[in-house]
């Protein structure tokens, strides 16, 4: 702490973004605003939509519906393998939607379907190889863009504003009035 005889360290200024601008153009239409909370959710809206775009060029490039995309990622999360019935209540979807994703995805050779080695009338989903790879191309895309810009904070200042983000996540989770946060 410096004592009262030596100047304090002026913080550094933070270089402006567009939310700044959005920020101060409203505050005298609304005199009301807080700038700290209009700003803070302005730039999450900002880096969702952003994070949104990245994903979405991500399955251009690998050559992905976004339907699909999701079928071999909550597979993936299934360690691979999974009952069709498994995936279509993982993706809140009717088991005869789920029949066609998949016929599509065999079709590509992303998946493939075996008869259960302990029960005849199941039938087990696997990952192909090439539709593991095809998925963790999609899934590098974003996680190299989400470490780029996570990499200005350092390690203690990422663990805050996850600890942060997930006291208000608590609280939006809380409203009984919005949809599932899962789906």
């Amino acid at each position: 702490m410096a004592s009262p005889e030596e100047p304090r360290a002026t913080p550094r200024e933070a270089p402006h973004d567009w939310t700044d601008e959005h920020v101060a153009r409203w505050q005298p239409v609304l005199p009301g605003l807080d700038p700290v909370v209009e700003g803070a959710v302005t730039r999450m809206k900002k880096l969702s939509v952003h994070l949104r775009r990245v994903r979405e060029q991500s399955l251009v490039d690998f050559d992905l519906e976004r339907h699909e995309f999701d079928t071999l990622h909550k597979l993936a999360g299934r360690g691979g393998s999974a009952a069709p019935s498994e995936l279509a209540q993982d993706l809140d979807l009717a088991p005869a939607s789920v029949t066609g994703r998949l016929d599509a995805l065999e079709k590509r050779g992303f998946v493939r379907r075996t008869q259960s080695t302990t029960d005849r009338r199941r039938v087990n989903v696997e990952l192909t190889a090439s539709g593991r790879e095809t998925w963790l191309g999609a899934m590098d895309v974003l996680g190299h863009e989400e470490e780029r810009l996570l990499g200005v904070l350092s390690p203690e200042e990422r663990e805050n504003l996850n600890d942060m983000l997930r006291r208000i996540m608590v609280v939006a989770e809380q409203d009984a009035t919005t949809q599932p946060w899962h789906v």
